[in-house]
Order: C-alpha cells, then sequence, then structure tokens
C-alpha cells in the first residue's frame, strides 16, 4: 500500500523542488559520487506548525533518494512566553525526522513597518544567516495555496500594484534560495499529511489572534468571499498571483532596459525621456531609483511612487517628496534627482 494521498502529494511537491534545485547546481541524480560535485544541503524553515512539519518530514524523506543532504531551522522570534522552549521542541522533532544539521536560531524583532512586517524581516535575516552559516544551497519554505491567496488579498488592499498582486515566488531571494513548493497546494492537504504521519504540530496562537492583518483575513475575510463568491476563491487568487506575476516580470524586464535610456551623463533621470516612457514603465523606473538611493522595498508603496510621478506628469513647481528611508525625490533644471536628504 502506498502513502496516504496527501503524504504523497507533499512529497511529489518537494521532490519537483528538489529537482530543480539539483539542476541549478549542475547534478544529475544517480551519477556516481565521484562524478559530481559535493552533495549540497537543502535546508527546512519550520515552524513547528503543520505546514512546515510536512515540509520537513517530506525533505527528510525524498533527499536521500536523490543524493541531498538535509538540515532544518527553526526561528524564535522571541514573541510569547516559553517561545524558547517550544524552538527547543521544533529542534527535537527535525532530528528525530533524520534532519541534520538542525539548529534554533533567537532573533530580536523590531517595530518598523509593524508586528508582522519587522517579525518577516528578522525571519528571513535569520534564515539567510543560517544559509550562508551551513552553506545551504537552498532554503525551502511551507508557504500554501492558502498563504499566497492571503498575500494576494493583502496586496490589493494595500493597493500597491501588480506586484503586490502576484504574491509570492516559487523562488525568490539572492540567487534562488527560497523554494516554495506547496504554492499549489492547500493548508488542508499539509494537515491531512501530519495527522496521516503521527507529526506533532504546534498551532501558533498568533495566526488566530485578530490583532494582526492576516490573522483577521484567514478567518474573518476569506470566509466571507468564499460564502459570497463560492469555494473557488483560493484557487482563483493563487491563478491571479501567476499570471500577475508573468505581467509584473516582463515590465521589469522593459524598465530595466529603459532606465538606461533615460539617463544623462551624470547617471540622472531625465525628466523629458521618463514622461515619453508608458505609465506601467515609468513608474518601475521611478521605484527601482528609489530603492537603489536607499528607500527600503518593504516599505515604498504605490502613494509614494505616484508622488515621484506627479513630478514627471504633473510638474507645477512643487518641492521635494520624502520618501521612506530618508529619501528625497525633487526635480532640478529637468532632471530628477533621488538621494538620501
Amino acid at each position: 500500500m502506498g502513502p496516504h494521498p496527501a503524504v504523497a502529494a507533499i512529497r511529489l511537491a518537494v521532490r519537483r523542488a528538489l529537482h530543480d534545485i539539483l539542476d541549478d547546481h549542475g547534478r544529475t541524480p544517480g551519477r556516481a559520487p565521484d562524478e559530481r560535485p559535493p552533495s549540497p544541503l537543502v535546508l527546512a524553515a519550520c515552524s513547528g506548525g503543520a505546514d512546515s512539519m510536512a515540509l520537513a518530514s517530506a525533505l527528510a524523506f525524498e533527499a536521500p533518494r536523490l543524493g541531498l543532504r538535509a538540515g532544518g531551522i527553526t526561528v524564535d522570534h522571541g514573541l510569547q512566553a516559553g517561545s524558547d522552549q517550544r524552538a527547543a521542541d521544533v529542534v527535537l522533532r527535525l532530528r528525530e525526522l533524520g534532519l541534520d544539521p538542525v539548529e534554533s536560531v533567537a532573533v530580536s524583532v523590531g517595530r518598523d513597518g509593524g508586528p508582522e512586517a519587522a517579525a518577516r524581516d528578522a525571519r528571513y535575516a535569520a534564515l539567510d544567516a543560517a544559509a550562508e552559516r551551513h552553506g545551504a544551497a537552498a532554503v525551502l519554505l511551507g508557504h500554501t495555496r492558502d498563504d499566497q491567496a492571503e498575500t494576494v488579498l493583502l496586496g490589493l488592499a494595500r493597493g500597491s500594484g501588480i506586484r503586490s498582486l502576484s504574491g509570492m515566488a516559487a523562488v525568490s531571494g539572492a540567487g534562488g534560495r527560497y523554494r516554495r513548493p506547496f504554492l499549489q497546494l492547500d493548508r488542508q492537504t499539509a494537515r491531512k499529511a501530519c495527522m496521516a504521519q503521527s507529526l506533532s504540530v504546534w498551532d501558533d496562537p498568533h495566526n488566530a489572534d485578530p490583532a494582526y492583518t492576516r490573522s483577521r483575513l484567514r478567518h474573518e475575510g476569506l470566509p466571507a468571499l468564499e460564502k459570497a463568491l463560492g469555494k473557488g476563491v483560493v484557487g482563483a487568487l493563487a491563478r491571479t498571483a501567476q499570471l500577475s506575476r508573468d505581467d509584473a516580470d516582463a515590465l521589469d524586464a522593459w524598465a530595466g532596459r529603459a532606465a538606461a535610456g533615460v539617463r544623462d551623463a551624470d547617471g540622472h533621470l531625465e525628466c523629458a525621456g521618463l514622461r515619453a516612457l508608458p505609465p506601467a514603465v515609468r513608474r518601475r523606473v521611478l521605484r527601482r531609483a528609489a530603492i537603489e538611493a536607499g528607500a527600503p522595498a518593504g516599505s515604498l508603496f504605490a502613494r509614494h511612487i505616484e508622488e515621484v510621478d506627479r513630478l514627471i506628469t504633473g510638474w507645477r513647481g512643487q518641492g521635494a517628496i520624502n520618501l521612506p528611508g530618508r529619501v528625497v525625490a525633487r526635480r532640478q533644471g529637468g532632471r530628477l534627482v533621488i538621494r538620501q536628504g
């Protein structure tokens, strides 16, 4: 008898991600050890929740079959009493699965951008550091199709444009470090896989705390949409994410080529050249310039770029525009100057 259908689906998703990692590192399963580079290490980021425990279990099962090493990393955000003990419990469970190396990393969560954004920034900084420390080829993340739908709705609510609607990428980070194998699987599949394997999971109380925007969306917003529009809302939002990502990638590539053509000899942006660009391309050029000047990408919203855009399309002698990260944009003699003030 084969594995439970949910377990099979989880393992298949991870296997595909691992094959992609092997391809990226020039390895072919089945070649003799002396004919291939050292076995890459893949880490599973694990909170102890159902999604990430299912991920870790599948990685522990699939990696050895493909000649990969498999490890785990859990991040202790320190936001709840006893979080250090829970992190220690996760480490123990990951080791019981056969993962090695396994590590718990404690982080200090700041306040920039709100509690959810600050926790996310701290978490990814810790995962980046762990990947570097262990020489990991990739870090697997357990985001599901439900998480993707929530991300799309949050982006829509912020009015941040098509890039926000594209949600989370299956591959992201420097050098494609982060891989999300479960974006086509729903949250219940991961939970069923854990139940079928008798995996102990921890349900983070923050996920049910209405103080957090994503929690309200998960427990109130999405159910209300499904009640009004039907059960296909989550899948439709996930498809919207992929379609939006394809469009956004194409526009970003266009903007990258256009940016070089609208700079003068000193590297400043020329307003006439910018005005001639299609709005979607021009705003991408402006956003990229602001980020290059030091504006944090996560704090730079559509309204910021719209204000800068008006220096090009609605010039009436207005003053400088203040952007996040102490970056200032101003129009000077037919040029747009964006720099830290």
